[in-house]
């Protein structure tokens, strides 16, 4: 510790930091540039579609599709604007409680989510799975979760 109490980094924490920074900057991008060039959305847009996807009926609350996406309900809100301009997202009422918005993947993007995801998996495979075994994935998703939760909610500033 210095004088000032800044713990600083040692090398080795340090060589780690900057490698993980690397990783944080050139993997989003990669991902954003192989969906841009093959099926003309982003990372982002793809993750919302992905998650109706998946949910039931395809339809989930703004607020729970928000907390799938890690974004705020703003920045959801613009882009599932853009979606439903492509006619692949429509927004309605929750019949069950009015205060909340549905939003729903309709059959065009479920079409775009069934010809995007291929070469989408692919990548993620060619850049995740397949240079990490089993053991290193496992890893990487438990320090992943340690350092999520280390950053909590407050500490992310705004999404």
């Amino acid at each position: 510790m210095s004088a000032d109490g800044t713990r600083w980094l040692d090398a080795e924490d340090e060589e780690t930091w900057l490698t993980l920074v690397s990783l944080l900057m050139r993997l989003p991008a990669a991902l954003d540039a192989q969906l841009q060039r093959d099926a003309g959305i982003s990372h982002f847009e793809y993750q919302v579609l992905a998650g109706l996807s998946m949910a039931p009926d395809r339809t989930l609350r703004m607020s729970d599709l928000a907390a799938f996406a890690d974004c705020s309900l703003s920045r959801l809100s613009h882009t599932v604007k853009r979606l439903e301009r492509q006619g692949w997202v429509h927004r309605t009422p929750d019949p069950a409680d009015g205060r909340y918005t549905l939003a729903v993947l309709g059959a065009d993007g479920w079409d775009k989510v069934v010809a995007t995801a291929p070469g989408h998996v692919a990548a993620v495979r060619r850049m995740l799975v397949d240079p990490t075994t089993r053991a290193q994935r496992r890893q990487l998703r438990e320090i992943a979760r340690r350092v999520v939760d280390a950053i909590g909610d407050d500490d992310a500033g705004p999404r």
